[in-house]
């Protein structure tokens, strides 16, 4: 082991931060199942036409993102070193959501900067998210 992965005193902070992964994962996971639930004819037409060009793999990225990511949270705050390995997962998919965003040209033009923002603030969270649980990992607070 290097001087990284020696282990360390558990911070104070690391419960509350484990917390509040579980809380952003699981606000993640329902905004996942209000998007599989919405009604499309209830939609403004510019919300619908957006909604409509989503292929099926960028709404399951999300889902893998969300759900894989909820799962690594809660393993965060059981303090099981698997989490990590969940929370990249979670990571890589929503890099695959974002991409989807990016690259289809129905969303892209349907995107306004206030959603882009969005959408890269969340994929900043996952980031961190998954930081976290690998700065803990090379800490030794997990097991």
């Amino acid at each position: 082991m290097d001087e990284h992965e020696t282990p360390r005193p558990r911070a104070g902070w690391y419960l509350p931060a484990a917390i509040a992964a579980v809380l952003f994962m699981a606000l993640a996971c329902a905004m996942y199942a209000m998007h599989l639930t919405a009604d499309p004819a209830a939609m403004p037409i510019d919300e619908r036409a957006a909604y409509d060009a989503l292929p099926a793999w960028v709404i399951g990225a999300y889902g893998v993102a969300a759900i894989v990511g909820l799962v690594g949270a809660v393993l965060l705050v059981l303090k099981r070193r698997i989490a990590e390995t969940a929370l990249q997962i979670s990571l890589l998919a929503i890099l695959v959501w974002l991409a989807g965003l990016l690259v289809i040209p129905q969303l892209r033009e349907t995107m306004t900067a206030n959603d882009l923002a969005i959408a890269l603030v969340v994929v900043a969270l996952f980031w961190t998210i998954f930081w976290f649980a690998r700065h803990s990992r090379q800490r030794g607070w997990l097991a």
